[in-house]
């Protein structure tokens, strides 16, 4: 199969935080640390002295008010971490919930799983009761409603699932856009081992993006791998698999930020979405794909899996700051080994714990009384 997908580099451009302003951000958050380290050490008549030393634009003391105003929202992220060495135990409390965010994220995935098996025959009869109503009482021509269950229904199973994934995304985005919410945006959508937020981030940030050729891009990856990726794993364990690596790629970038003391907040769903493009690259490595903008050069879902693992190491081990490549690395590596070991080891066997589960609705559930319980 041939995709026309998007499978630039630009494309996965996971957690460069507000790098469409880096240059900006970047002065921004430096300078604003400075103001408030300088304010805590002196007297407010000094700090008027070392303002013109800071780096970035030069800023008077008649523009305190502006200052104010943009102050409060860098100060959650960049804290300094405690202790002489580099705190990993700062580490401890975000590990414990990847691990037990990837373990809900399956479980749910199999509890929904059997409960849409269950109710499939009851859906099938309340289709053909609305396709028997709608015939005799037909829609009038033109209507909205009637368009767009006509949209809806023309969409893969993949492009389903992966609609709520986008819309969820753009309102994350519109949020950026509000002034007010500035400071709640920077401590909950965006991730930083020196945080004072570390484990909701791990989670927020994924669904976060501030520059739109980053949601773009992000999304654009997303849609053309989602057919693929649905009919290959299904939509509950796609979306086990997606939010879990999202969870592991943003602790696999904390582990990064600590080890090598490049600290900043980072954010996007390029780590969720490097799960989902290795594992259907590491499935099906034959597969043809090609670039969007230069489509007549094609190359193998293998060939590129293996480029963009390499530039993402070259790029952590050299320093590149524009992108989290520790954070595509995390997600990348997810995804290969959940194809090669995890399907094995944790959707296979789910049974025990599905069986726990019918247990409970047939037994313990409300209007089902008795001991008539049923066996899978």
């Amino acid at each position: 199969m041939a995709w026309r997908s998007c499978f630039v580099l630009l494309g996965l451009t996971r957690q460069g935080v507000l790098r469409s302003s880096a240059k900006e951000g970047s002065r921004w958050h430096f300078t604003i640390q400075q103001r408030c380290g300088f304010k805590k050490a002196t007297r407010k008549p000094e700090s008027k002295r070392v303002v013109p030393e800071e780096p970035g634009p030069p800023h008077t003391e008649s523009s305190e008010a502006a200052i104010q105003r943009r102050t409060p929202a860098p100060q959650w992220d960049q804290q300094a971490p405690s202790g002489p060495p580099r705190a990993f135990g700062r580490l401890f409390r975000p590990l414990v919930f990847t691990v037990g965010f990837t373990g809900c994220a399956f479980g749910s995935a199999a509890i929904w799983q059997y409960e849409s098996l269950k109710s499939r025959v009851q859906s099938y009869f309340d289709e053909i009761r609305a396709d028997w109503l709608e015939k005799l009482q037909p829609q009038k021509r033109g209507d909205v409603r009637k368009e767009v269950n006509q949209w809806w229904n023309n969409l893969s199973d993949g492009q389903k699932t992966v609609t709520g994934i986008i819309a969820a995304n753009a309102i994350v985005f519109c949020c950026w856009r509000v002034p007010s919410l500035q400071r709640s945006m920077i401590r909950y959508f965006t991730s930083n081992p020196t945080s004072k937020t570390l484990c909701s981030p791990m989670l927020l940030s994924t669904f976060s993006h501030f520059s739109f050729f980053h949601l773009a891009a992000n999304m654009y990856v997303l849609w053309s791998f989602s057919s693929s990726a649905v009919s290959m794993l299904g939509r509950e364990q796609f979306m086990a698999v997606y939010l879990s690596a999202g969870v592991i790629s943003t602790f696999v970038s904390y582990v990064s930020k600590m080890a090598t003391g490049r600290f900043g907040p980072s954010l996007g769903a390029s780590g969720a979405i490097m799960a989902i493009l290795a594992a259907v690259c590491t499935k099906m490595p034959e597969a043809k794909l090609a670039i969007i903008f230069l489509p007549m050069f094609t190359f193998t879902a293998a060939n590129a899996l293996k480029a963009i693992v390499a530039m993402d190491t070259a790029g952590l081990v050299l320093g590149w700051k524009f992108f989290d490549h520790a954070a595509h690395l995390g997600g990348a590596m997810f995804g290969i080994w959940y194809v090669l070991f995890g399907h094995e080891l944790i959707w296979k066997n789910r049974e025990p714990f599905v069986k726990i589960w019918h247990n409970f609705r047939t037994r313990g559930g409300p209007g089902r009384g008795g001991d008539q319980g049923g066996a899978m």
